[in-house]
């Protein structure tokens, strides 16, 4: 029976062969293929809010990370980044994981998640994430060289939360909002 726990030191020295094959086949991830293991170690396990593992019988299948999109008043978005090891693919494992990674996402308080995705995209579209926006040749696959990245977007919050109605704002609305009158 496979189960989701949280990543040790020591399942990142099991899963880097996984992480390293991933990152140097240049299909999925912008890491750089050259990282070291200490490099790669604090990117995954270190950075992120929480790093998680699937297991089953022993085995690490696939791990994931969980952390905010960006600061400030960006930081109710998640972003999450799922690795599966090549064996396991096809076996359910990514969907496990992003349903786990869903349901921390809101105990963790994230309204929403966001990742740009090259790969999975009919997956992520089962799972309830929407493609809201596409960046023309913005990946360098190794086979197929410049390929575009599609941003998946996936509303998490049982109500829309609303502080003020939203507004779309220009170069000069903020100038307009931030600046400080002039003085004539």
């Amino acid at each position: 029976m496979s189960h989701i726990r949280p990543m040790t030191l020591e399942d990142f020295e099991r899963f880097w062969p996984t992480f390293q094959a991933i990152v140097q086949a240049r299909e999925t991830y912008a890491f750089d293929p050259a990282l070291s293991f200490e490099q790669a170690r604090h990117l995954w396990l270190e950075l992120p809010l929480h790093t998680w593992v699937l297991e089953d019988a022993g085995e690490l299948l696939g791990s994931y990370y969980l952390k905010a999109n960006a600061t400030g008043p960006g930081a109710h978005v998640g972003n999450c980044g799922y690795m599966v090891c090549e064996a396991a693919r096809g076996r359910g494992v990514a969907r496990a994981m992003c349903e786990h990674s869903q349901k921390l996402a809101r105990q963790e308080g994230f309204l929403a998640l966001q990742f740009n995705s090259v790969v999975a995209v009919a997956l992520w579209h089962k799972l309830g994430f929407d493609t809201v926006g596409r960046l023309p040749k913005a990946f360098r696959h190794a086979r197929l060289g410049l390929v575009d990245c599609l941003v998946m977007y996936k509303w998490l919050a049982d109500e829309p939360v609303v502080e003020k109605p939203a507004l779309l704002i220009g170069r000069k609305n903020i100038e307009a909002r931030v600046s400080r009158r002039r003085g004539r």
